[in-house]
């Protein structure tokens, strides 16, 4: 199929299943009883616990009934916590109790947990007592102080806590594939983080389209290190793995040398990763050099490939180097380029779409359908498309339109074939090593600081990490990096710290008194603004 405009229909063929969550875990756990679903990797990178299916089943349906008893159907729970077991089981115990699983990172700070909180009007709230050094137990004392909904504070490794029985029936309840499993969190351009609701069908469908093109299936074994609290990692990684029947390494963080170590040991064969983290395994392999031969296809996203990753891993891991695209609103993947990609497919776009999702690049003026190779915002309109922020009915209209046209923000061109090219950014956003940062949040927290009297936060070109932050500041004050940076550390998470921090003497300005963002950025290439703050 060649394409006359930037426009990729919908593929046919392809079932969009109406199934929850609950009703997937007890087909795949009835057919794959004995498989092994789920390994607790230690931060040593050795084997931990593990499940099969049919005890991965027996665990969730225990901590179901057991939260069935305590809260009512659509409520919402948030869970704060890394990459532990204890996450999953709250995952598909919420699906089958009909409670809405709220996700939060565990590196916030008070004042984002007491926002995600409030503004979910979660009823619970499991979490760990520590997370790499963030106290989470004294963060959520201030956290939660005031809030009227919250009723449960719950340690996920107080087992008898979390199994306790309450009040209500014991019965499961009946949920519905159009129900909300989920809320997930997503930065907006006005530093106010917005809940994406995310239901049933969109999490399980975009989770098994996303693994048939990668080629996933049963004897799969999936390295899943992405943070539970994005879907990357709990519908991507997790629900990727439970419809294909696959094994699932839970592992806590991303470590170069013992990732090398589980892939090894383990016999890994898949993952989804950002360049960031394929750069770190190979030079890893350069010290100390292990089989990887287990390997068949690595996904990544949130960054740009360059081309010499891409034929560093084919040489030196043996495998198929696969980019994507997505976002969250989206469940989250919309594009994910083929197995049979060539270099310069990989390195240049995002794939074409996924089966059963319509994509064009559009005009930002008009929102009509651009002709091929032509820049505009890239749409998506599917199965997958969230029903909603919550409680925020005009940031739901404008990033959906009236023909169902999810928004992405993202500006890129369509080819003849219907892969997709990202070009740039409609939104104010800056990719770390794949993780979202909105200058926004944080010049609203700089600004709050006595030596900044205006500030602007520029994502900066960086060879490693795809983006960096760069804070751009005015002051008539020299202000200290060493102050600034801790400023940040008290209200933010530590990834949302700039990593360059310049004082101006003034912004440039459009007409209308507006900051020129991009402007900023082309003098600090150029070096027109001198020496970093040290």
């Amino acid at each position: 199929m060649k394409l006359t405009t930037s426009y990729f229909p919908a593929q046919a063929g392809y079932e969009i299943l109406d199934i929850t969550i609950g009703e997937l875990l007890r087909t795949i756990a009835s057919a794959n009883s004995d498989s092994i679903a789920m390994v607790d990797i230690l931060d040593t990178g050795e084997r931990g616990q593990s499940w099969t299916y049919s005890e991965l089943l027996a665990e969730s349906e225990r901590l179901a009934f057991a939260l069935n008893t305590r809260f009512k159907m659509g409520e919402r729970i948030v869970v704060w916590a890394p990459n532990i077991p204890e996450w999953i089981f709250m995952e598909y115990a919420c699906a089958m109790s009909g409670l809405t699983l709220v996700t939060a990172n565990p590196s916030f700070q008070a004042n984002e947990l007491r926002y995600v909180l409030e503004q979910s009007g979660a009823v619970g709230l499991f979490m760990v007592n520590a997370f790499r050094d963030n106290p989470m137990d004294e963060i959520a004392l201030g956290a939660t102080k005031g809030n009227e909904h919250l009723r449960e504070i719950t340690n996920l490794m107080d087992i008898q806590a979390l199994y306790a029985k309450g009040n209500l029936p014991t019965q499961l309840r009946h949920v519905h594939s159009d129900d909300a499993a989920q809320i997930q969190y997503t930065s907006g351009t006005t530093g106010f983080p917005k809940g994406a609701i995310l239901s049933h069908k969109n999490l399980l469908n975009n989770a098994r389209l996303f693994c048939d093109r990668k080629g996933v299936g049963s004897h799969s074994v999936w390295a899943n290190f992405m943070p539970l609290f994005h879907t990357a990692g709990c519908a991507t990684g997790a629900l990727g793995c439970l419809q294909a029947g696959a094994k699932m390494l839970l592992i806590k963080q991303f470590d170069a040398d013992i990732f090398s170590q589980i892939i090894e040991t383990q016999k890994v064969t898949t993952c989804f990763t950002v360049p960031t983290m394929l750069f770190n395994l190979l030079e890893s392999l350069k010290k100390i050099p292990r089989d990887m031969s287990s390997l068949e296809a690595v996904s990544t996203g949130g960054a740009p490939v360059p081309p010499d990753l891409v034929k560093r891993v084919r040489e030196n891991l043996g495998c198929h180097l696969l980019s994507a695209f997505g976002q969250t609103e989206h469940s989250p993947m919309i594009c994910l380029n083929p197995i049979n990609a060539t270099i310069e497919q990989i390195v240049e776009t995002a794939g074409p779409p996924l089966p059963q999702t319509e994509v064009s690049i559009r005009s930002t003026d008009e929102n009509q359908v651009l002709p091929l190779g032509k820049v505009g915002e890239i749409c998506a309109r599917s199965y997958a498309v969230m029903t909603g922020y919550n409680d925020n009915p005009d940031a739901t209209s404008a990033a959906i339109d009236s023909e169902g046209w999810l928004h992405t923000g993202d500006l890129g061109t369509m080819d003849e074939l219907g892969f997709v090219r990202i070009t740039g950014r409609v939104k104010d956003m800056i990719i770390r090593g794949g993780e979202n940062h909105f200058p926004a949040e944080i010049e609203a927290t700089l600004v709050t600081h006595p030596a900044v009297s205006q500030v602007a936060v520029v994502g900066l070109p960086d060879e490693k990490w795809g983006e960096i932050i760069g804070a751009f500041i005015l002051s008539n004050k020299k202000p200290s990096v060493e102050n600034l940076r801790e400023h940040c550390r008290r209200n933010l998470s530590a990834q949302k710290t700039p990593s360059v921090w310049i004082q101006v003497p003034e912004f440039p300005l459009t007409g209308s008194g507006k900051v020129q963002k991009f402007a900023i950025r082309e003098k600090y290439l150029s070096g027109e603004y001198g020496k970093v703050l040290r």
